[in-house]
């Protein structure tokens, strides 16, 4: 996922806890409980940043089934990890089916688009190359 991708489809909501610090814990079922209740986007998609920090993101993404991604590609090395649901991400001439409990990683620069053939959730997790926190 882009990096303006998700930022842009992103809704602003207020934090109530910080997204850099030294230690960040979550309950996964609870977040997206949270992202459930809240009205849904008209593309069918929904997401909540977890983790921010400079050089690493982690975003909780909901879809709705049908849900298409087009094609894009991030700076940096990313993970998709499938939470709930049944996910096909196309990248390198290849087709992934992500089902609950897979885990994909791709290098920086790779493009791909994403599907979702069910209800679904997925962590995103993005590390940029030579960005550093202070």
């Amino acid at each position: 996922m882009s990096d303006a991708h998700h930022e842009d489809s992103q809704h602003r909501r207020p934090h109530p806890q910080p997204m850099a610090a030294p230690f960040l814990e979550f309950d996964l079922g609870r977040e997206l409980e949270q992202l459930h209740c809240e009205p849904q986007p008209t593309g069918g998609q929904n997401a909540k940043t977890l983790a921010k920090y400079d050089d690493f993101r982690i975003v909780l993404t909901a879809l709705k089934a049908h849900t298409h991604i087009p094609g894009h590609q991030t700076e940096g090395r990313m993970s998709i990890h499938t939470v709930r649901g049944h996910l096909r991400l196309r990248a390198l001439g290849r087709t992934f089916d992500l089902r609950a409990g897979s885990l994909l990683a791709l290098d920086q620069g790779v493009a791909h688009d994403l599907d979702a053939l069910e209800d679904s959730a997925f962590l995103l997790t993005i590390a940029w190359p030579g960005r550093e926190s202070p």
